[in-house]
């Protein structure tokens, strides 16, 4: 029956968000339980695409990205593959509505991490664009429901939530980044010269951001809004902790949350939110 393999589509995506990150699957865990598959499905794709271009040292790269890309189209033409994250994908992609642009530009990001590309402000924003803000948005169809007025009134901020968790995933990973895969997201900057200063003026951007995103997550439906508000305390944590090392030592090490300090962070964060959202 067809709707085994669905089931089985929509548990490789599931597994695939919590194989890959904690703080999203608890997050997913505190939003309403009908809109979990979407949620699951969207990150797994996103996943999938950002394996090829980080992980498969080693093999034409370029070569899967085409060939996901290819595969990605088939499955929304068709409505139908055998790939289960496909599969499970396209299907939240025709039950949300979700703009098929946004994935167009999704995927154009991933492609020029496989460029050796000198950022200027203008790619750097074009990135951004793709790889982060477009995949809020994408979530945030799912979390209005098909309430387009909701979904743009909403839109700018999921984007600019987006654009802050993605710079904090650029610092985070700023070494592996640079010393592994040869990447320095940051435009006009010399990795050679990266100093507090430098790491001062990119932390002023984020923080702005995160001001204004709050306001979009206190204006989500009641069904999403503790889902992201824990997503966003997990990441103002791990930006707050990014902020008191030094440049130099997030070029040398990695900063993480230990999954114990998440589900710390879990329940501080539903008392906060239960004092301050509702």
């Amino acid at each position: 029956m067809k709707k085994i393999f669905e089931e089985l589509a929509y548990d490789v995506s599931k597994r695939t968000t919590v194989k890959y990150s904690t703080s999203f699957s608890l997050g997913i865990l505190a939003l309403k339980p009908s809109i979990h598959k979407g949620i699951y499905a969207i990150y797994g794709y996103v996943r999938l695409a950002d394996e090829i271009v980080d992980s498969f040292a080693g093999y034409d790269q370029e070569k899967l990205l085409k060939r996901f890309q290819m595969e990605t189209e088939i499955a929304l033409s068709e409505r139908i593959s055998l790939n289960p994250i496909l599969q499970s994908f396209q299907e939240i992609v025709y039950k949300y509505s979700i703009d098929t642009t946004l994935i167009h530009q999704f995927l154009y990001s991933m492609s020029m991490d496989l460029q050796k590309i000198d950022y200027n402000s203008d790619l750097y924003n074009q990135y951004i664009f793709g790889s982060a803000e477009v995949v809020g948005l994408m979530c945030l169809q799912v979390f209005t429901e098909g309430n387009k007025e909701q979904y743009e009134l909403l839109k700018p901020y999921a984007m600019t939530l987006g654009s802050a968790f993605q710079k904090i995933n650029f610092l985070r990973d700023i070494k592996e980044d640079y010393q592994i895969l040869g990447r320095t997201y940051f435009p006009n900057i010399n990795m050679i010269s990266f100093d507090n200063d430098t790491k001062y003026q990119i932390e002023k951007e984020i923080e702005h951001e995160f001001k204004e995103a709050l306001i979009g997550i206190k204006n989500l439906p009641h069904t999403s809004r503790f889902g992201v508000y824990l997503a966003y305390s997990y990441y103002n944590i791990l930006f707050a902790k990014i902020k008191k090392k030094s440049s130099k030592e997030i070029l040398s090490k990695r900063i993480r949350i230990p999954n114990a300090e998440k589900l710390y962070i879990a329940c501080k964060s539903y008392i906060r939110y239960k004092a301050a959202f509702l």
